[in-house]
């Protein structure tokens, strides 16, 4: 190893040994059945351990985290191919939760043997398994100098891989029980301070005088330089369920070993912190894991998990983005402090089901199929068991023609599998209760009553280069429908130049004279909600566009909390984006729109036409989470061209925002606090410049059917830019020569009013009965420029539970773009699913939506 120049820091191997307990999948007890496991794979890369419950894999040494993990995955799997063979699972956890100390045999090997004899009741009950990373470093002196470097923050590795909160049968209290049994080993804790490999060396060969071990590899320190490869080793750490906390915690070391290696060839002084101290550090972490308070190794305090893995991300970052680390490694870390230690994610599993099985049945899953990681991994196609017996769809973004499940889906649908019919069952009524206690509901327009908002339990998947692409091409097209509305509510130069024929704009029915009171340094489209499909080639193309209004962001964080509170099987880890910052983008977009003339800090407020609003929870949610009021028409007075919100909490108060929930003509119609019309003087302010309405009045010119036809033309007109995102063909009825085609092909096409929302007037032609079309001839007839048609496209489908199976439906993607002195496409998204046989997806028409998974 180098001093730490890119070049040579970048050449650093690491390499991992994992060792896994198996368990009987019908019983979910440890079993002794290593042998027969073994006898089925090759002998380089799977080893058999003290017990006959646990095997050992060995991973090359890699250079690169993608290549460490595919090697992970693949020893994994082929492991797991294994033992099912057996009827067992395997377990990468500290310890299982159902075992038996007299049901476990020893591996008849000569040193396992001596073992069990010299050390009793210790080695009977190492029922445990670790992670054991390798780090090469090629200078041992130098590697025995590191380890003081290294050892203030392996209690934060610990912590990390708490797996082992059960201990035959039993809840011990600990994240980490493994640490407690492992620690009754003489060789065991903190490796301590020594001036050189031969000092060390002596150190080792003066115990093995001793007779307390036998040989040189039962020095068992938290880490230790290896006698026989060129080494650091990493001992301290729990095995892990998830390959993703096994990858974060071997690209931590691999940095905190560079790091302590160039301090130790600088000659500089180590940290000096006590082996008391490192022991009561580790105990923390093993009584804590994630949930609780770890030991700041710089204050020597208590401090919260979060904070001092934090510093840890600090003090390895210069060394992290010198091996091309940093952005996997922090994001994983940050994966992992928002879903938690396994361990409490077992005591989860085991609160919901009543049982330690189902702790069990959560390590099997997590560990038989961990999920396309951050770095690139596969994972092989699995054939559809149970809950998909009979899938059939000819292009599903989950399953191939042929039925086997594609990788990004393989964790997911597994572990669905396993819980079976039944089970999700029970999870569905959880998650409606919970859906109901969190008032998580809309109101169908006309309905007396809120209702559920319909979630289904597989979350889709978006692949990151997919994600790259619609980015570019979402900013593209709001950035050019931002254009437009400031042409057409100005000089119309796009129907000068014939780009849009004058009548699209003329006979709009969105057209409204208030977009033109607008300041012109307004931002128009604050926030946008673009809808996707994507083909049976597997296009991406924009289905809508939606600019005055648009719901669905509040809906998309509840898909995600909803799902990690009833599925935890399937919290997302380190390669989903995640959407914590989802509010404060929306809050900071909605405060970069707040006049320019503004004399302090902008006020912003959710305006709503309050609880019989049909999405009155997104807008309580949102105002929540933005840390912003919820006011209505009703709350708001015009006072010398300011608007102010009467009766607040903290008595009236102007504001400078008003984030537009409400539709345009409802509101310059609705009464103000002071029972006249909120619109004049509202229409004043805003051409005034004393308040800002986002999103921006008269906005529906820009969001109808008919001109959608034109956005790839006025991306070409206001960008000089070809368009990212394809458009599905329109043929507008306002023009005969279309109008006649249209009317010829009816049963082929999708027919929508150009002002229509939620479905509503939409027919499908192919779906349609001969009824139904000769009533959408006449409509058409009757009012060209009302309708336009589309054609058919077919719609990607994904699987979605019924009750009993899974069964494709179409879906759609409402991704969100909000706008401050530039575009960006928020990490959320909405899928929406259409109803069985049918390619509408909005919830008003039977539809439901899902969680999305945005890969990174």
């Amino acid at each position: 190893m180098g001093s730490g120049s890119a070049g040579a820091t970048r050449a650093v191997t690491v390499g991992v040994e994992e060792e896994f307990h198996l368990v009987g999948l019908d019983t979910r007890h440890l079993v002794p059945g290593a042998r027969e496991v073994l006898e089925r794979l090759p002998r380089r890369g799977f080893t058999a351990e003290l017990q006959q419950s646990v095997v050992e894999t060995n991973s090359r040494p890699c250079g690169a985290l993608a290549e460490l993990r595919e090697d992970l995955v693949r020893s994994r799997r082929e492991l797991a191919d294994a033992a099912e063979r057996s009827g067992l699972g395997i377990v990468a956890a500290g310890t299982v939760p159902l075992a038996c100390v007299d049901e476990i045999s020893v591996t008849p090997d000569a040193r396992y043997l001596h073992m069990v004899d010299a050390y009793q009741r210790v080695a009977h009950e190492q029922l445990i398994c670790g992670a054991q990373v390798h780090v090469g470093v090629e200078d041992r002196d130098l590697a025995v100098a590191a380890l003081p470097w290294l050892a203030p923050w392996l209690p934060v590795l610990l912590a990390v891989s708490a797996s082992s909160p059960y201990w035959l049968g039993e809840d011990t209290g600990y994240a980490s029980w493994r640490t407690s049994v492992w620690q009754r080993w003489p060789t065991t804790g903190p490796a301590g301070t020594f001036a050189s490999a031969a000092e060390y060396d002596e150190m080792v060969d003066g115990l093995l005088r001793s007779g307390v071990i036998s040989d040189p590899g039962m020095v068992y320190y938290d880490v230790r330089p290896s006698r026989h490869v060129p080494t650091l080793e990493l001992r301290i750490t729990d095995a892990c369920p998830d390959v993703d906390d096994v990858l974060l915690i071997a690209g931590l070391f691999r940095a905190l070993v560079v790091r302590g290696c160039e301090h130790a060839a600088r000659g500089d002084r180590p940290p000096l912190m006590r082996d008391e101290w490192l022991r009561a550090a580790t105990w923390r972490a093993a009584r804590s894991g994630l949930e609780g308070e770890l030991v700041d190794p710089v204050g020597l305090s208590a401090a919260p998990a979060r904070e001092v893995m934090q510093a840890l991300l600090e003090t390895a970052r210069p060394y992290l983005e010198d091996l091309g680390d940093w952005d996997e490694v922090s994001g994983a870390a940050h994966a992992v402090l928002r879903q938690g230690s396994s361990a409490a994610r077992q005591r989860a599993a085991v609160a919901r089901g009543g049982s330690l099985a189902d702790a069990v049945d959560l390590v099997v899953g997590q560990t038989r199929t961990s999920p396309v990681g951050p770095l690139g991994g596969t994972v092989p196609a699995q054939r559809t068991p149970g809950l998909f017996e009979g899938y059939q769809a000819g292009c599903d973004e989950a399953l191939t023609p042929d039925g086997r499940v594609r990788p990004a889906y393989a964790a997911p649908v597994a572990a669905l599998t396993r819980l079976g019919a039944a089970r999700l069952r029970v999870r569905a009524r959880a998650r409606d209760d919970l859906q109901r206690v969190e008032g998580a509901l809309f109101r169908p327009e006309g309905a007396d009553d809120p209702r559920l908002f319909p979630y289904d339990l597989l979350p889709r998947v978006v692949d990151g280069a997919d994600w790259a692409h619609l980015r570019g091409g979402l900013a593209q097209r709001v950035a050019a429908l931002e254009a437009f509305l400031h042409d057409v509510h100005g000089e119309r130069l796009a129907v000068r130049d014939r780009v849009v024929p004058a009548w699209v704009v003329e006979d709009a029915p969105g057209l409204r004279d208030t977009g033109a009171r607008v300041p012109p340094d307004t931002v128009r489209i604050t926030v946008a909600g673009i809808d996707l499909v994507r083909d049976a080639s597997g296009r991406w193309l924009v289905l809508e566009d939606n600019l005055r209004m648009p719901s669905g962001i509040a809906y998309a964080l509840t898909a995600r909390r909803l799902a990690s509170v009833v599925l935890p099987e399937l919290v997302p880890g380190a390669p989903i984006l995640t959407s914590d910052q989802v509010p404060s983008l929306v809050r900071s977009a909605l405060v970069g729109a707040a006049p320019r003339r503004a004399e302090r800090d902008p006020v912003v407020a959710l305006l709503s036409a309050g609880p019989d609003s049909p999405t009155w929870f997104e807008h309580r949610l949102l105002a929540d989470e933005m840390g912003v009021p919820v006011v209505t028409p009703g709350e708001l007075r015009i006072v010398d061209d300011r608007v102010v919100v009467m009766g607040g909490r903290y008595g009236a108060y102007p504001v400078d925002v008003l984030y537009r929930r409400v539709d345009e003509d409802t509101l310059v119609t609705a009464p103000g606090a002071d029972g006249r019309p909120l619109g004049p003087g509202l229409l004043d302010a805003v051409r005034a410049g004393r308040v800002a309405i986002a999103n921006a009045l008269g906005n529906g010119v820009a969001d109808d059917k008919t001109l959608y036809a034109f956005v790839p033309r006025l991306i070409e007109y206001y960008l000089g830019e070809r368009p990212l995102l394809p458009s599905v063909r329109t043929y507008l009825c306002g023009d005969p020569d279309e109008c006649a085609y249209v009317l010829d092909h009816t049963d082929e096409l999708v027919v929508k009013p150009v002002d229509g929302y939620g479905g509503d007037g939409v027919l499908i032609g192919p779906d349609a009965t001969e009824e139904e079309l000769k009533q959408a001839r006449a409509d058409i007839a009757a009012d060209p420029r009302r309708w336009v048609a589309q054609e058919t496209v077919p719609l990607s489908t994904h699987p979605t539970f019924t009750g009993e199976r899974f069964e494709p439906r179409a879906v759609d993607l409402r991704a969100f773009v909000c706008q401050s002195g530039g575009a960006t496409v928020l990490p959320v998204a909405l899928t929406r699913s259409a109803p069985r046989r049918s390619l509408l997806v909005h919830a008003l028409r039977g539809g439901g939506a899902k969680d999305t998974w945005i890969m990174r």
